[in-house]
């Protein structure tokens, strides 16, 4: 089992919302889950989808949302082996969630603030 983080400072443990963060939280999760809600992918799939993610930390990130029940990895006993990802029952119940990221992430991108670049020094 993973090495769980702890409090996130004011939220107390056991908050709910640390809970999700614990589960979907990092930098590719959220990303993985949304190509998941289109249907099944296979690991290279993945790889094509996100040539900047490892394929070490796509299978740390994929072992663990499959250990959290939100993933299902499917082994097919074919030579060469076929290993199918998809969302479980449980990870749909996810897919408000990640569209309203998509949702969020869109309205960010046509609205969100410049950038500061100008140098205050004196």
């Amino acid at each position: 089992m993973r090495n769980r983080k702890g409090s996130y400072g004011s939220c107390p443990a056991g908050c709910p919302v640390e809970t999700t963060l614990d589960v979907i939280g990092g930098k590719w999760k959220g990303i993985i889950l949304y190509h998941l809600i289109s249907g099944t992918k296979r690991f290279n799939e993945f790889r094509r989808l996100m040539p900047a993610l490892t394929q070490r930390m796509l299978t740390l990130q994929l072992r663990e949302l499959e250990e959290d029940g939100v993933v299902h990895r499917e082994v097919y006993p074919v030579v060469p082996p076929k290993v199918e990802y998809s969302l479980t029952e449980f990870g749909m119940t996810l897919k408000p969630i990640i569209m309203l990221m998509q949702e969020w992430g869109t309205k960010y991108e046509k609205m969100k603030p410049r950038k500061f670049t100008e140098d205050k020094t004196v």
